[in-house]
């Protein structure tokens, strides 16, 4: 959705699928895109007309809103890829559920993405430029927000997962699993459009170099993953 001189895109019905000046709608019969570095922004119907050359890099930015299945695609794309995960929730708390300062969280993630193969998920957007810095791609997920809260709000009356995995030295009781994922179903709401006009001006800025990967659902990102 962002063109490789940094400005937004938007839906062009003239000439080979191209999107050109203003912010993008969302075709309902569009499943899936992709950005193809000094190429500007290709649009593709289906997974299979995806070009053998544009393919996932070796350090894999998965983002999006809360809710919208980033841990979830990140462990099925590692599965894929054989890439390992790097899932920021559980890196970004000290012991206690205490708050790193920014300074601390980025120096934090430079260590982390020191290595030259890793998929990184989560939604920090004070550092997501830190991140596209060393990504080769981008995969957004678009998900609707209200799929995204309706997501948060079942998290918060289920038991996590066998094998879900906490920052060190924090626990978490059923009460704060429900009152932490309610609290994102608000959240969510509120900034059901701010937040995505926030992701994709910094990935204008900062991501012009990556292949971006727009997906709206989870019929295309099943798509992309079998691709």
């Amino acid at each position: 959705m962002i063109g490789t001189t940094g400005t937004p895109l938007t839906w062009s019905s003239k000439g080979p699928d191209r999107w050109i000046g203003g912010m993008p709608p969302r075709p309902p019969s569009i499943r899936q895109y992709a950005l193809v570095p000094d190429e500007g922004f290709t649009e593709f119907r289906f997974a299979r007309d995806i070009p053998p050359g544009i393919s996932v890099g070796r350090r894999v930015v998965v983002t999006g809103m809360a809710g919208a299945g980033k841990s979830t695609f990140s462990r099925a794309l590692s599965a894929k890829t054989g890439l390992p995960v790097i899932h920021l929730d559980v890196h970004f708390w000290k012991p206690g559920w205490v708050e790193p300062s920014e300074d601390e969280w980025r120096e934090k993630q430079r260590g982390l993405l020191t290595s030259d193969e890793w998929i990184v998920d989560g939604n920090y957007h004070a550092t997501l430029d830190l991140r596209l810095q060393r990504a080769d791609t981008v995969v957004f997920l678009d998900t609707p927000w209200w799929v995204c809260a309706r997501r948060a709000f079942v998290r918060g009356i289920r038991r996590r997962p066998v094998g879900f995995q906490l920052p060190n030295g924090c626990d978490e009781s059923a009460w704060r699993r429900l009152r932490e994922e309610w609290s994102l179903v608000w959240r969510i709401w509120r900034v059901r459009r701010s937040e995505r006009e926030l992701e994709l001006r910094t990935l204008s800025r900062h991501g012009n170099h990556v292949a971006l990967y727009v997906l709206h659902s989870k019929r295309a990102a099943r798509d992309f993953l079998s691709a």
